[in-house]
Parts: C-alpha cells; sequence; structure tokens
C-alpha cells in the first residue's frame, strides 16, 4: 500500500467500518490501512474487521503499554487496564529480579514490564495455549526470556522454586455464568479458557494462590487484576495462602490489582 493512501480509499475505508458499527471507524481505518501490504489485502481486513473480528487479530498486533504486541487470530488480545498491573509490578522488580509471566498469553505483561522497569531483569514465561506460546516468544524475543508451555507452574524449571520476585499472574477471572455476556469480540474470537475463571471466576486464582508460596523468594509478590466484585473474596484467597495483600487502583483505567507479597524470612 501507498505511505499516503489517497483521500477517497481512507473515507471507503471509514465508511465502511462506521456502517458496520465500529465507532472509532477513523483510528481503526488508519490502523487498517497501514498493515495492509496490497489493495487485496486491505479489502480483506476490512471484511474481517466489518464481520466482527478484533481489530487486533485484523490488523495483527495490538499497542499496550507503548509497545506493539503480536496478536495472532483466536489470542487473548491485552486490555489497556492491564497497564496498571505491568507499572505497578515494574515498581517492585529491583536490579536482575527474577520475574515470572503465568498465564503470559501475547506475552504482553512481560513485555511491558521488561520496558518499565528500571533495571534489567530475568524474565520467564508460561501459557497453556500454544497460539499463545508462539506469540509470546516473538514478542519477547528482545528481552531474552524463556518461554515456556504447559498447566501454570508445571511448566516453569523447577529450579524457579522459592526465587522468584515478581509473579505476573493475569489469570482469566471471568465467571463461567458471564461469558455469554462478554462483547462478541471477545466472546467468539480469544480462547476460552483465557477469559473462563470459573463459577465465580476465581477457580484458576485458588490454583495459583495454593502454589505461590512455594515459588515465591521471601519478599516476593505474586501480581494479579480481579473485579470491584471479587476483590474482597480475592483478598481472602491469597491471605489463606500465606501471603499479605493489598489492593490497588487506577480509576482511569478502571483496573484494580491485588499484591500479595509472600513474607520476608526472619
Amino acid at each position: 500500500m501507498s505511505v499516503f493512501p489517497s483521500a477517497s480509499l481512507r473515507s471507503s475505508v471509514v465508511a465502511r467500518l462506521r456502517a458496520a458499527g465500529c465507532v472509532f471507524a477513523e483510528d481503526e481505518a488508519r490502523i487498517l490501512l497501514a498493515a495492509a501490504a496490497t489493495p487485496a489485502e486491505l479489502a480483506v481486513m476490512v471484511r474481517d474487521r466489518a464481520a466482527g473480528r478484533p481489530l487486533e487479530h485484523v490488523a495483527g498486533w495490538a499497542e499496550f503499554a507503548g509497545l506493539r504486541i503480536a496478536v495472532d487470530p483466536g489470542v487473548f488480545v491485552p486490555r489497556r487496564r492491564s497497564e496498571h498491573l505491568v507499572r505497578t509490578a515494574a515498581a517492585l522488580a529491583g536490579e536482575g529480579a527474577l520475574v515470572v509471566d503465568l498465564c503470559c498469553g501475547s506475552g504482553a505483561l512481560g513485555a511491558g514490564l521488561a520496558a518499565a522497569a528500571a533495571h534489567p531483569v530475568r524474565l520467564y514465561a508460561a501459557d497453556l495455549d500454544p497460539a499463545a506460546v508462539r506469540c509470546a516468544r516473538r514478542n519477547l524475543a528482545a528481552t531474552g526470556a524463556e518461554v515456556f508451555q504447559g498447566d501454570l507452574f508445571d511448566a516453569l524449571p523447577a529450579d524457579l522454586r522459592g526465587r522468584v520476585d515478581v509473579l505476573l499472574a493475569n489469570v482469566p477471572y471471568v465467571p463461567t455464568a458471564d461469558i455469554a455476556f462478554l462483547p462478541a469480540e471477545a466472546r467468539l474470537h480469544e480462547a476460552r479458557p483465557a477469559l473462563d475463571g470459573g463459577a465465580d471466576g476465581l477457580d484458576v486464582l485458588r490454583r495459583v494462590a495454593a502454589e505461590a508460596p512455594h515459588w515465591l523468594a521471601p519478599g516476593g509478590a505474586l501480581l494479579f487484576e480481579t473485579s470491584d466484585q471479587q476483590a474482597a473474596t480475592a483478598l481472602a484467597v491469597v491471605t489463606a495462602a500465606g501471603l499479605t495483600a493489598a489492593l490497588g487502583y487506577d480509576d482511569d483505567l478502571d483496573a484494580t490489582v491485588v499484591t500479595a507479597t509472600r513474607p520476608p524470612t526472619a
């Protein structure tokens, strides 16, 4: 595609997207025009977006924490509210900190933390979904991270036990019954295991919290997102696991983050 598409082409794309119900049609048109290599590719992209596929899957990337994150079809699209989780975690990552991004999806959180941290970190990531792992390996290549496929802590090297300084775990937390009410872009186009948190949305968190104390270093912290409605129960879950928990909010991003710390040894 030309670096400067014609006004008529731009107007045509905007009109097609607006007719399909895209609220930010002008912005989306700009992204698609920049992403398409040929007019034929642009036509396919516009068609797919108008049919309801997430913009990030159509374009192949999402903007997150100032980075361009590759997002393949079916992979969970990083939400802007998770930037609060990244900033909170980055503030805890001292020089040489050992960081694990569990349930890493595209690797957006790990990439964002590595970019935001004041010091270099040692980064590991894991996810159950092979498509997500492929994305994460691309997105985290420049950080030197090792990315593993598997179920939660089972995917990680055993020698990380007791050594993790910062454990990011952006676990799914949508209650199963609420999946039907999610926007179609998420409900139909993102892997269900990345969304479904079980009956009350906290099933995966319970599994992570039960194992986290064995993987965290003394004074290390587990960080995850939750909803306002789930916050009290989420705090109780990590407290019962022996961690000291605190809530953090970002009203602008409508984000709630739990920081659960393993007490330092005497």
